[in-house]
């Protein structure tokens, strides 16, 4: 079934490329102009994916999106061009899945949407999860702890193993550093993002990745981390 993506935006240049792009990739499009419309027809067309802009001119995006989560729980990537970190983390607190910064790129959106429409939860269920996940370059078996980058078997700590196999698990999709922290090192250590920038700079260091110019852990300042490569293979 083609799945139909709801852009609630009021401009117009902004609704005309994204109709064109997503369109492209085989999605069914349906577009409002104000928060009040685009609330009627989330409730009457039930769209598999919503992209809501904050600044609409019947009513702020924020409260849209907090309203929509009293009684949704659909997908909700925001458009902001609002670049403070406050923000940022104040729209994923407040039910935002993903975020995109004016100006974007069709296949940086296109990404997203795809991460987005995957699966609603924060992660798979450890019963389904794949037992090895293969991107170019790097193999991660789970089961086994075990690490190969171009071949190599790589020494990781369990922190180390843990973190890297919870971003692998989601490529592409933005992990906070709350889900981070409270999943490795519990959730009396949410607030100590000092570790994951220590811990990522390890990894970056044995993946040979360049923080600058990242090929596998992409930092959102702030806010979290994604894993960049797709998977080739997943068993």
């Amino acid at each position: 079934m083609t799945q139909r993506i709801l852009v609630i935006d009021d401009e117009v240049q902004i609704q005309r490329f994204m109709r064109i792009s997503l369109q492209a990739e085989g999605f069914a499009y349906l577009e409002a102009t104000t928060a009040r419309q685009g609330i009627e027809l989330i409730a009457r067309e039930q769209p598999d994916l919503v992209i809501l802009d904050l600044g609409l001119p019947d009513a702020d995006g924020f409260t849209v999106l907090q309203g929509l989560r009293s009684w949704s729980q659909l997908p909700v990537l925001v458009l902001t061009a609002r670049d403070a970190e406050e923000e940022k983390v104040k729209l994923l607190e407040g039910g935002a899945n993903d975020y995109l910064s004016k100006p974007f790129g069709i296949r940086e959106l296109v990404a997203r949407v795809r991460v987005l429409l995957r699966g609603r939860g924060d992660f798979p269920a450890e019963a389904s999860a794949p037992a090895r996940l293969v991107f170019p370059d790097l193999v991660i078996d789970l089961p086994n702890h075990q690490v190969w980058h171009k071949g190599q078997l790589l020494v990781l700590s369990r922190k180390e193993f843990a973190l890297l196999a919870m971003l692998a698990s989601q490529p592409g999709r933005l992990i906070m550093q709350q889900q981070l922290l409270s999943a490795i090192w519990g959730k009396t250590h949410v607030e100590d993002t000092h570790y994951l920038r220590i811990f990522v700079s390890q990894l970056r260091k044995k993946l040979q990745d360049d923080a600058d110019s990242p090929a596998y852990i992409l930092t959102e300042p702030g806010i979290g981390y994604r894993f960049i490569p797709l998977p080739v293979e997943q068993v």
